[in-house]
């Protein structure tokens, strides 16, 4: 039998060997996982056996993140604004700096009661779904091309307690009526720089969430070019963005009439979102 401390050092040493990003974090987290346990309880019990089936989900779980699988394929689940959302290989598990685009959203809602909000390309619901938490009687529809990633979100919205409308739709292909807020965190990536990112993310996060075509830009364009045709007078239309997409992104907003557009940066100093509303004296084309 083996120790709390010793399955721990055994987790790092494997993860290390693997030369996974933040092994000492994720052994932690898979220990803490596993065990059900805080670091508190830890601390007070490293000394103490693990149980034989605890040990072994342990190892099991520490073989596959040494291969890479993201952590929160290994766990299903991910904390996003505070929520604990249900993730799978069909979808991309929530980054903090998407918090960014729901702050600026809720910034720019000022506390208005019943605004409609489309969440175009939503994954698995993270930014609908903690936009509604946070909002006053907001109506929510999510749309995604991606069937099982609709499944996600539908479960996401329904673990915690909201109920927006999940449309399987290309885009706006299925989409009707008007939106006061348009929020989209679309594939951005350029298709020739995927091969070189992380393994975590090349290998086992779904390629359609990832791929923004040649230059990064396609979503960008289409949506921001109907983008018009639904929202209200004044609606806000707000991406996430790419590190160096800022400049392009805006610009291409500005091709279509909006209005009081603005970069915003993340923690980092990069740029992460854009932002912007609709001149309604604009003719949308």
């Amino acid at each position: 039998m083996k120790t709390y401390r010793e399955v721990l050092d055994f987790g790092k040493k494997e993860l290390r060997e693997g030369k996974v990003e933040n092994s000492d974090l994720d052994a932690w987290l898979l220990l803490e996982f596993v065990c059900s346990i805080s670091r508190a309880w830890y601390f007070a019990h490293e000394g103490e056996e693990v149980g034989e089936k605890q040990k072994k989900s342990y190892e099991a779980l520490i073989k596959k993140r040494k291969q890479h699988i993201p952590l929160q394929q290994l766990t299903g689940e991910a904390y996003f604004f505070g929520y604990k959302f249900y993730v799978n290989e069909f979808v991309l598990a929530p980054r903090q700096d998407t918090e960014i685009l729901v702050e600026e959203v809720l910034k720019e809602s000022q506390g208005r009661e019943g605004l409609r909000v489309l969440d175009m390309c939503t994954g698995s619901g993270c930014i609908l779904i903690s936009l509604l938490k946070n909002m006053k009687k907001a109506i929510g529809t999510g749309a995604d091309l991606s069937c099982q990633a609709l499944e996600v979100a539908e479960k996401n919205g329904t673990d915690l307690g909201v109920s927006p409308q999940w449309i399987h739709s290309n885009l706006f292909e299925h989409i009707q009526g008007t939106y006061d807020v348009i929020v989209s965190n679309p594939p951005y990536i350029p298709s020739q720089v995927i091969e070189g990112l992380m393994e975590e993310v090349r290998l086992y996060e779904p390629r359609m969430a990832l791929d923004g075509h040649e230059d990064g830009l396609y979503f960008y364009r289409e949506i921001t070019r109907l983008a018009g045709e639904y929202l209200s007078p004044k609606g806000l239309l707000a991406f996430e963005i790419g590190y160096d997409q800022g400049k392009a992104v805006a610009g291409l907003m500005e091709e279509q009439g909006f209005e009081r557009i603005r970069v915003v940066k993340d923690l980092a100093g990069l740029d992460r979102v854009v932002i912007g509303r609709k001149n309604q004296e604009e003719k949308y084309v």
